[in-house]
């Protein structure tokens, strides 16, 4: 029962974002100053880049990247399930940090791979929750 409570709560919650985002004043100041706490990248292997290409380079791939997990750069990381690269996300404060981190890794270097960065943040409609009805002047 609480996972589909949990479940009802964020819809509820984006629902609600979603909403609030039709109005103009809230959605200025919604996005006026989204704080990043991080990048997600995600990885793919070019269109013409063989699977031995890959593998070849693999092992010190791996080993950088070990290196950034636990040096706390990697946050967390992931397997694409379509088997053409993966999804990292960065503990980093910007784009551009993540995008120097990610270019020095060998199979960037070798140019196997294509990058898409996205900085994320803390879900702007919770927001909503810490701000009250407002009060009568008293």
């Amino acid at each position: 029962m609480k996972p589909v409570l949990n479940a009802a709560l964020a819809l509820t919650l984006t629902f609600i974002g979603a909403l609030a985002m039709t109005e103009a004043s809230i959605a200025q100041t919604q996005s006026a100053s989204p704080l990043t706490t991080g990048v997600m990248v995600i990885l793919t292997a070019k269109a013409d880049v063989t699977r031995e290409q890959v593998m070849a380079v693999m092992p010190t791939e791996v080993r950088q990247t070990v290196q950034l997990y636990v040096g706390g750069k990697i946050r967390e990381w992931f397997s694409r399930a379509d088997g053409r690269g993966a999804v990292f996300l960065l503990d980093t404060k910007d784009v551009a940090e993540a995008h120097a981190i990610m270019e020095d890794l060998p199979l960037a270097k070798q140019r196997l791979v294509d990058h898409e960065y996205i900085a994320i943040g803390p879900l702007l409609p919770l927001r909503l929750l810490l701000a009250g009805p407002e009060r009568p002047q008293q």
